[in-house]
Order: C-alpha cells, then structure tokens, then sequence
C-alpha cells in the first residue's frame, strides 16, 4: 500500500492523479476463515484492524449487506467525547478519545479530528447539580473535564442566547478535548489499513443465515454463498436482533431512527461542540460551514433511514431558543440512523450463547464517538474468548443480574 503524503499528492499531480491505487481490494469471498465480522461500519473495521495490529489475527473477512460505512458510520453527527458518569463509561469512551487524537497518523489516512472542544449545557437546576456531580467522577476517573459559569460559555460561544427566556443557560460540563471528526474518513482509513493487513471486505453481501454444530458457530450462510469460520462477530448496530435472531438468542435490545440535518452553509461562526438537554438538540458547524444539527429518537421502534418534517421542527424549535440564528438559516439535507437501544443505554460487548460467537451492539445514539475503543475491547475479546477490563462491564447477561451502567441521562438527547 502506498504511503499518503504531501510529496506523493505533489509526484501524483505531476502525473494527473493517474498512479493512485485503490484504496481497499474488494475480493470474492473465501469458503473459510479464521475469523468472520459481519458489519463493514465503523465498529467493524475497528474490529477486525485491532484483530490484526494487536493480536495477529489476520485471515480475516469483513462482510457487509450494503457498502462500506453506508450504515450508522455514514449517518451521525460526528461528536466524539468522554465525559460520561459511571467509570466502565468513561474507560472505554476515553480510550476512544484518546486513540481518536493519533488515528490520522496510525492508519496514514487524515479522519480530520478536531479537538475543538465541547459544552453540555445545564438549564436547570437539576442539570447544575448532575453536571457537577459527573465533573468530580470524571475527576477521580482521569477524563479532564470542568464546570463552568455562564460568562464562559458566552465566551466560547457567542452566538448563544444566555438570558432564555424560558430555558437561560445557567453553566455547562466542558471537556475541552472533545470534538468531532469526519465519520467517512474514520471508516475509510479502517478499510485501508485492513486491506493492507491481507483481509478482505466484502461488499453488497448478506448474511441470511448463521450455520451451528454442537453449540458452536460453524460460519455464516450469505447471498454469495456459504462461508466456514472458527469465530464470528456480529457488529451491525440497529440490525443486531435480527442476526442475534439468526444465531439462536434474543438480545436485551430495541431499534429506533435518530434523526438530524445539516442547514445550508455559512461564515464560521460556532467553534465548538454545543449539546442542550433540556431544550433537546445539539449543534455544531461542519468544516464546509454547515451548521449539524442533532435531536432524540423517534418514539416508537422502527427501521426506517428517513427523516421526518415533525421530528426537524420540533428540534429546530426547540434550538431557535437557545441559537435564535437557527431561525434565518434554511435546511440543506436531513436523514435518519437506525440506532440499538438497551434498558440502561450502555453497550453489549459479550460472549453470546452460541460458542464463538461474540457481539458488539446497543451503542445507542453515541456509537461514532466509540468506535476506536469499541474494536479495541471486541478485539480483544474475540482474540481471547474473555473480555479484557474496557469490556468486562458491558456482557449482556448484566441485565439479568441487576449489573446496570445506568447512562439514561447521558443517553436521554445526545448519548
């Protein structure tokens, strides 16, 4: 694989652009492999790159119903933070952080991390005290965030309204080493680096069956045909109960749409990461000046991938008061996401009931901000039949024994 660098951009125009080679193989599937990941998104890649730079496991297939990162990866809001209350939270979404500042140097592929900072508004008085309380557990786990008066948060964004009038910004939980980064790219660069190791991502393949023999996961059946393997993982966030479903288990798990938009775009004027809970949005400004705008889930269980126009009011109206230059501006796009909701809104990172096999699902609205920590622990995982201690939390038999990582606050707008 050809390094990506300035000189080679140079070498290459010189050449008008003709010697770039592509940037993943897309092969035939194999009959077998030691390993199987169903689900070419985020997760997925990070999954299997990890299998291979940590521990070796190369022969590899990545096996996915659409196209590349065309699924969840492809349709968030791109925020990446670590401020999260319970301590198995915080461990794995700040590893994720912290492998998010080093990925563009790593995978030699720019996923454009943008540590510009991020702000969770409290407009109320019980947001003062849950923000202040996650500030000293963050505090005791190592994660560098802090609370800050309204004068500050003026001060990082101008374009707010402070004063309300029914919601007036009364402080905020900042963690200054947040941000956001291109979600295309960060699957782009999986794919890359785990084409270069040898594995092969095979695209517009489904899997329509799990094949088992004496308790254990044999390989998978697909639309281009039966493929063995000695382990499998199931990594396909809002699809994870239909496969789970394949695989003989039930998961603790629902599936709804997330929605957001993007507005047309204009002259920079937000630098930071801004999530309001209270007035139910988040907001942040794309790099072609778009404005990124994010609200809750639908109300009921589906699967649909399509916006709706009363989702996008109600969120829109609720942003006006806090940003009344939302008002002016005109939506350029809107869609939606199919995210994986558990009953105390952390993930399952587990061993399942069928031997070999293992899942990785119920990221819920905060999956892209996880990717780099989420393969690393699957990886983990998978390479050694035990979870490792990012993982060991999150196995999906803690609903049975009462083990919750409650993070319904956290997941209430903007998980």
């Amino acid at each position: 694989m050809k390094r990506y660098s300035v000189f080679a951009v140079a070498r290459e125009g010189l050449r008008h652009h003709l010697g770039w080679e592509r940037a993943w193989r897309s092969p035939a599937p194999q009959k077998r492999y030691d390993t199987i990941i169903v689900g070419a998104g985020g997760h997925g890649l990070a999954t299997a790159y990890y299998l291979g730079r940590n521990h070796g496991i190369r022969n590899v297939a990545i096996i996915e119903k659409g196209w590349l990162g065309g699924g969840n990866t492809g349709r968030n809001t791109t925020i990446i933070r670590s401020n999260y209350l319970q301590d198995p939270s915080a461990a794995i979404y700040e590893k994720a952080r912290s492998l998010y500042e080093t990925l563009s140097q790593e995978l030699n592929y720019n996923v454009m991390f943008s540590p510009r900072g991020l702000l969770m508004l409290a407009q109320t008085q019980h947001e003062i005290r849950g923000y202040k309380r996650t500030a000293q557990a963050n505090a005791l786990q190592g994660v560098a965030t802090e609370w800050i008066e309204p004068a500050r948060v003026k001060e990082l964004v101008p374009i707010i309204n402070i004063g309300g009038p029914r919601y007036p910004v009364l402080g905020a939980l900042y963690q200054a080493r947040g941000g956001t980064a291109r979600h295309d790219a960060v699957a782009w660069g999986y794919a890359r680096a785990c084409s270069d190791m040898g594995m092969d991502i095979i695209q517009n393949c489904e899997v329509t069956g799990v094949t088992q023999a004496n308790g254990r996961v044999t390989g998978v059946q697909t639309t281009k045909g039966d493929i063995g393997c000695d382990r499998l993982g199931l990594v396909v966030a809002g699809h994870s109960g239909v496969l789970a479903n394949m695989a003989g288990f039930r998961l603790p798990i629902e599936s709804i749409a997330l929605q957001a938009l993007v507005s047309e775009p204009i002259k920079p004027c937000l630098d930071v990461v801004v999530m309001a809970n209270t007035v139910h949005g988040y907001i942040s400004q794309s790099d072609k000046g778009e404005m990124v705008i994010g609200g809750g889930t639908d109300g009921f269980n589906n699967y649909t991938q399509r916006g709706s126009f009363h989702h996008v009011e109600e969120t829109v109206r609720a942003l006006c008061e806090t940003f009344p230059m939302v008002s002016r501006l005109r939506m350029l796009r809107q869609w939606g996401g199919i995210v994986d909701m558990t009953g105390d809104r952390s993930p399952l990172i587990s061993r399942t009931p069928l031997g070999g096999c293992f899942i990785n699902c119920g990221w819920g609205t905060g999956g892209f901000k996880a990717i780099p920590g989420s393969g690393w622990a699957m990886a983990e995982l998978m390479a050694k039949g035990e979870p490792g201690p990012l993982a060991e939390a999150f196995n999906m038999w803690r609903f049975r024994e009462g083990q919750f990582i409650d993070e319904s606050v956290a997941a209430g707008v903007a998980h």
